[in-house]
């Protein structure tokens, strides 16, 4: 089996150094043929919690298309897993084309903004994570109230962290050395935000997007439903964003 997967890997090697001299049709295609399963593994992960209205036929074309540009993009001599760029373009493509269809309404949109915004100022003031019934208090609403708000922002936090959270992003690779300062910062920023997460948070956030496990395996792994998963996934992102803002606030002081 080591064997077989080492001479798939040559082989691979071999096509993007072709594909490279060449710029043939048919050996992109064979490319492609190899790293489309990543288009249907990314589209899995970005589709969780999206309504039922969203097509997610549409989503893996718009990730079909990001898989392309990645592959004329993509330069082997950089170092870097095309598995890593390729994703990252993937997803992009996925998120924009999520964007170009303004799927959230704006009613929900502007509560998901309360909710955000309340977290981020409540741990602003106490300096530690904000719990649920103080997130309630501030935004004067009940705790079956703040559930339901959370359940409606699960669909809201599929924007990635990925370009913060790991440290093998190519993106760091192409930007000017002042935002690559000003990226370490943010990284820096969320790293210390992650520590002050609860342990659970803590757990999703390194499984989802480190170890890059879908919610449903999670859930698996911890002994809970997939929608207490998505609950927990979406309070830390919303704290990790909290922490973002903080930081800009303070930048433009």
């Amino acid at each position: 089996m080591a064997a077989t997967t080492e001479s798939a890997a040559v082989d691979t090697i071999r096509l993007w150094e072709e594909y490279r001299e060449t710029g043939s049709t048919e050996i992109r295609d064979r490319i492609v043929e190899i790293y489309l399963p990543l288009v249907n593994i990314i589209a899995g992960r970005v589709a969780i919690g999206l309504p039922s209205h969203v097509d997610r036929d549409d989503l893996i074309s718009s990730g079909f298309f990001g898989l392309l540009d990645a592959i004329e993009r993509y330069e082997p001599s950089r170092g870097n897993k095309f598995e890593t760029y390729g994703g990252l373009r993937i997803r992009g493509a996925m998120l924009d084309y999520l964007r170009s269809i303004d799927w959230i309404p704006v009613s929900k949109r502007q509560k998901i903004r309360r909710y955000e915004q309340a977290v981020a100022t409540l741990e602003g003031r106490l300096g530690r994570s904000a719990r649920d019934a103080e997130v309630a208090a501030e935004l004067q609403i009940s705790m079956e109230e703040l559930n339901d708000l959370i359940n409606q922002s699960n669909v809201a936090t599929i924007i990635p962290l990925e370009e913060y959270l790991r440290s093998d992003s190519p993106v760091a690779q192409t930007i000017s050395p002042e935002a690559s300062a000003e990226k370490n910062e943010i990284k820096e920023i969320l790293a210390g935000a992650i520590d002050r997460l609860g342990e659970k948070e803590r757990i999703v956030v390194s499984l989802y997007y480190y170890e890059e496990l879908t919610l449903k395996e999670i859930s698996l792994i911890l002994h809970l439903s997939e929608a207490r998963i998505s609950q927990i996934h979406t309070k830390a992102v919303t704290r990790l964003r909290g922490a973002l803002t903080r930081m800009k606030a303070n930048m433009i002081e």
